[in-house]
């Protein structure tokens, strides 16, 4: 778990510019943890081990979730990529794209539907090559410090 919030810390400093440890990451790793721990999860995480020492070259993480089944899911069944990672010593290999396409792999054999994620400007090219395209956007509300009056 812990390298996996590595590579999430790593994702985060290359999309905003700054490191940003914190509290987070022993959160990450306890969440982490219990969801893999279910016997059949809705998390699945695929990993390139680092070759030369310990630890990982990259990875990729999302989550299923099951909706109320609509003509264009029969299942209900959507995923969510939010972490693709590569370590900057092994970027260029094929390692991001080798795990994207095992999460996406594991989300069809789930019946999953249809795949979202946000992608950088960086890994576009990588997503668009894996079949991803632009879809419509839904509009986002943060409701963390929301109090009813």
């Amino acid at each position: 778990m812990a390298e996996v919030v590595r590579l999430r810390r790593v994702m985060f400093a290359a999309m905003t510019g700054a490191d940003a440890p914190g509290p987070w990451e022993a959160e990450a790793r306890r969440l982490l943890a219990r969801q893999l721990a279910v016997p059949e999860p809705s998390t699945g995480v695929f990993v390139v081990d680092a070759a030369d020492r310990e630890g990982l070259a990259a990875c990729a993480v999302g989550t299923m979730e099951e909706r109320l089944p609509s003509p264009s899911s029969p299942a209900g069944r959507f995923g969510f990529v939010f972490n693709v990672c590569t370590d900057p010593a092994y970027r260029g290999r094929g390692y991001a794209r080798a795990a994207t396409e095992a999460l996406l792999d594991w989300f069809a054999a789930r019946g999953v539907s249809r795949v979202d994620l946000h992608a950088t400007p960086d890994a576009e090219h990588l997503y668009r090559e894996l079949g991803f395209a632009a879809h419509s956007t839904a509009l986002s509300l943060n409701v963390s410090g929301r109090t009813r009056s």
